[in-house]
């Protein structure tokens, strides 16, 4: 049985109201829904309307709003149905009209396909874009989306990115590549190419996972290519295959095939794939190399960096902490078969943060090397065999991300018992704290200064970030795959995929305005703008009456030309 009841938050000092519908789960009293009504004066003016007031309904309004105004502009369902078709005399939404409610959802408040037609019950969606919410059920999703195919995706995600690098108009001649996987449910007996168990990101390595790639243009930060790939394949393998294709999309968004450069992560530089780039002789490269493989470029002198410039560096700067500053040096070497310039980056605050961890994680091999020498000292089962301690202590090391070489374990058989010391490798430990703080940075950019290369370098955090959004809870939230065929699989990713670039482009277009909020705070801002239907006695239609905006959403609305006046959306 639900019961509904009026509930009273305080924020900094103020009341907010909200209906709460609260009904008994597993016989404990559980809050089921939840809408919010507004401040004291919103609640008098809509108790002092004028007329009589039959019934009110409130609606979450603001966000849904925001996501069909841009929309509007890049037409995604039209897209879809242009590909797929559409049939005109179905009642029932198109293809293209389903990606997109799924879409909507995933750019405010990401929810199973299951529970869409109850979040969108709660919603002003028959307002913006009318929809019977029943007719978005799991069952109607699962039916419609079995009606495109691989292809049919890829040719939709390809007119996708060509209509946004023609609405921001693309000027970036450099793009940011990187990949990541998202962890599924899925069972062990379930069929699935792209579902495989893989080193998993999140550190779930027993769920079977999806590999994702992402291009990224570093300019406008927006995702101009994607592909998803079966979670057992190595990124450099990956990056083989679809190497053609990236190139293909970077010289199509931009127009030219004149000078663009791609930034990559070192797990995508093997051989073949750096000989492949080399080919290309519109295409340059900048990335990562592991600083295992160059110890003498980690024990260049300090006194031979130079502080780099950058918004951060300025910012300590600012703040008296010259010291903390990003410094860099530079040189050529061989690298791939062809003369690279190399560039080492230090930075002292990700090097003390290392060392600190580092630290820990000795005095954790130290007690353990403690342990294990008093078992063996007292002759314990299983502590017996020099191949059994000595890979109980490589466990340690493994667990612990570090090399087994950072310790010297000896140990000696007589007739009588196994005898175990160990001592700290100085050599070692010194070599491996040199690591800290730098970074290989390798190009075949010749000509670029070094400021200019370690700022792109640093810019892959854009591709990163969308990663991170791509996996929360809240907004996009690709993971965890619920999805339990391929199919299902590739149409929830580019629903994702398209939800990062609507609001990539919400915050551009705030960006713009002036408005320096991220897309997720606007999207939460505009989430408490509510729209009210007023049922009235003799009147068979409600009258809908919009909330009045707080500053913060009165400024997004005008970064789209829009202000509500007398409970009405108009034009600014």
């Amino acid at each position: 049985m639900y019961m509904a009841h009026i509930h009273k938050k305080m924020k900094k000092g103020r009341p907010y109201y909200y209906v709460r519908e609260t009904a008994r789960v597993d016989g404990k009293p559980r809050v089921v829904n939840q809408v919010y009504l507004g401040s004291p004066e919103r609640l008098l003016e809509m108790a002092t309307f004028t007329g009589n007031i039959e019934r009110l309904q409130v609606q979450e309004y603001g966000s849904l709003l925001l996501a069909d105004l841009i929309e509007k502009e890049i037409g995604f369902a039209g897209i879809v149905d242009e590909v797929v078709g559409r049939d005109e005399k179905k009642t029932v939404p198109s293809i293209g009209e389903y990606f997109l409610y799924a879409v909507y959802n995933r750019m405010i408040d990401a929810r199973s396909k299951r529970a869409l037609p109850e979040w969108y019950k709660n919603t002003a969606i028959q307002h913006i874009r009318p929809v019977r919410a029943e007719s978005l059920s799991s069952r109607h999703y699962w039916r419609m989306w079995e009606r495109i195919d691989e292809n049919g995706l890829r040719q939709v995600a390809e007119k996708l990115f060509s209509k946004l690098a023609a609405y921001r108009k693309i000027s970036s001649e450099c793009f940011l590549f990187d990949t990541t996987n998202y962890y599924t449910y899925m069972a062990s007996d379930s069929e699935s190419e792209l579902a495989r168990r893989g080193k998993n990101k999140e550190g779930k390595n027993w769920l079977r996972q999806v590999g994702v790639a992402l291009l990224v243009s570093r300019d406008e930060k927006l995702p101009l290519y994607y592909q998803e790939y079966e979670g057992n394949r190595h990124d450099s393998k990956l990056f083989f295959n679809i190497l053609d294709s990236v190139v293909a999309a970077m010289r199509n968004r931009v127009g030219t095939q004149a000078g663009l450069t791609i930034v990559l992560d070192k797990g995508m530089n093997s051989e073949d794939n750096m000989a492949i780039l080399d080919s290309y002789n519109d295409i340059h490269f900048i990335t990562t190399y592991s600083t295992y493989y160059a110890e003498e470029l980690i024990q260049v002198k300090a006194d031979r960096f130079r502080v780099v410039e950058t918004e951060k560096n300025r910012r300590l700067a600012e703040l008296g902490r010259e010291d903390d500053r990003l410094s860099a040096w530079r040189t050529t070497g061989e690298y791939w078969g062809r003369k690279r310039t190399v560039v080492v980056t230090y930075n002292p605050l990700t090097a003390t943060k290392q060392r600190y961890n580092f630290e820990k994680k000795l005095l954790r091999i130290q007690d353990s090397l403690f342990v294990m020498q008093d078992n063996v000292r007292r002759q314990k089962p299983h502590w017996r065999s020099k191949e059994q301690v000595q890979l109980r202590y490589e466990e340690v090391c493994a667990q612990l991300h570090l090399p087994d070489d950072l310790y010297t374990v000896e140990l000696s058989q007589d007739q009588t018992r196994l005898h175990m010391n160990f001592r700290k490798n100085h050599y070692r430990i010194n070599r491996y704290i040199d690591r800290f703080g730098k970074n290989i940075l390798i190009t075949d950019n010749m000509d670029w200064p070094t400021d200019d290369i370690v700022r792109a370098s640093l810019d892959r955090y854009i591709v990163e970030e969308a990663f991170r959004q791509s996996k929360d809870d809240d907004l996009v939230s690709l993971m965890p795959l619920r999805h339990w065929t391929d199919s299902k699989i590739r149409c929830h990713i580019l629903t994702c995929i398209v939800a990062l670039a609507y609001l990539r482009i919400l915050q551009i277009r705030l960006a713009e305005a002036g408005v320096a909020i991220t897309a997720s705070k606007a999207m939460d801002s505009m989430r408490t703008l509510h729209s009210c239907l007023v049922w009235q006695p003799r009147k068979r239609n409600p009258q809908r009456l919009i909330e009045e905006p707080d500053k913060l959403q009165a400024q997004i609305l005008k970064a789209f030309g829009l202000k509500i006046k007398g409970g009405v959306l108009q034009d600014a």
